[in-house]
C-alpha cells in the first residue's frame, strides 16, 4: 500500500441555507424564513495515492457534495480539505470555461486551469476538437452553444490531461448516443491510466468493478468504509 496522501479531509461539515419564498405560519414560528440543511456532517477521510475508491448511499446522502468538494468546487463550512497532485474533475465541466471567448480558446484556457501546459494543448489540440465533435463552431464563442456542445467540449478537455487524481460523478451525460459510446470508451482508458480514483455510482456493477475500497454515505455521514466486497455484500444485505 502507498502512503503518500493523494487526499486528506478532517472534520469538514457542508451546510446549505434553504430561503423559503412563502413560508408557512409554522415555518415562521419555528424556523423563520429560511431553513439550514447540514448535507454533510464531521467527515474525517483519508484517501492514499494509488487508491481505487467508489462512494455510495441513496440519494440526499452527501455524495455528490463529497465529490465536489474534493475536486475544489465548493468550499466546505468548515474543516480542511488537502489534495496532492494534479487533480482533474469530471463533475462540473463548464467550469473554467469563459462565455465571450470562442471554443479554441476556451480549450487554452480550460486545459491550463487543469494543470496543461501550453505546447502540450498545442499537440493536442486537433485531437480535443476532433472528439467534442463541433465541427466549425470552435471558431465561434461559447454563448453560441447549446449545453449538449459545451459539454462535450469540456469533457474533450478533461480526455486528454494526465491526472494524478481523477474525481468522477458516473451519472454524467453529455451529447447523443454516440457521444455516449465514445465518451464510455475513453473513461476506461482515462480510469485504467490513472493513479488516485474516485468515482459516484448508482451502478453497483460499475463500483465493483473499478474500485477496491467503497465508502458508505447517509445523511451526510460516512457509515462504513472498507474493501469493495465487504461494503457491497453489507450495503445490498441491508437494501433487501
Amino acid at each position: 500500500m502507498n502512503n503518500q496522501i493523494a487526499i486528506k479531509l478532517s472534520g469538514v461539515s457542508k451546510k446549505y441555507t434553504i430561503h423559503h419564498e412563502k413560508p408557512t405560519l409554522m415555518e415562521r414560528l419555528a424556523k423563520g424564513k429560511d431553513e439550514e440543511f447540514w448535507a454533510l456532517n464531521n467527515v474525517n477521510l483519508t484517501i492514499r495515492k494509488g487508491e481505487r475508491v467508489g462512494i455510495i448511499g441513496s440519494n440526499g446522502s452527501g455524495k455528490t457534495t463529497l465529490l465536489k468538494i474534493i475536486a475544489g468546487i465548493t468550499t466546505p463550512t468548515s474543516g480542511t480539505v488537502k489534495t496532492h497532485g494534479q487533480v482533474v474533475s469530471l463533475i462540473d465541466l463548464e467550469a473554467g470555461f469563459h462565455p465571450e471567448l470562442t471554443g479554441e480558446q476556451n480549450v487554452y484556457l480550460n486545459g491550463l486551469l487543469l494543470g496543461m501546459k501550453r505546447r502540450e494543448i498545442d499537440e493536442k489540440l486537433k485531437r480535443i476538437i476532433a472528439f467534442a465533435d463541433i465541427d466549425n463552431f470552435i471558431d465561434a464563442p461559447l454563448f453560441t452553444y447549446s449545453q449538449g456542445m459545451k459539454l462535450r467540449l469540456g469533457f474533450a478537455i478533461s480526455v486528454y490531461t494526465n491526472p494524478d487524481v481523477l474525481i468522477l460523478d458516473e451519472g454524467l451525460q453529455a451529447g447523443d448516443i454516440n457521444f455516449q459510446t465514445k465518451l464510455k470508451k475513453a473513461l476506461q482508458k482515462i480510469i485504467s491510466h490513472t493513479l488516485t480514483l474516485v468515482v459516484v455510482s448508482h451502478n453497483l456493477e460499475t463500483i465493483r468493478k473499478h474500485t477496491q475500497k467503497i465508502i458508505w454515505m447517509h445523511k451526510g455521514t460516512i457509515i462504513k468504509i472498507n474493501s469493495s466486497h465487504t461494503v457491497l455484500k453489507n450495503y445490498l444485505h441491508r437494501k433487501t
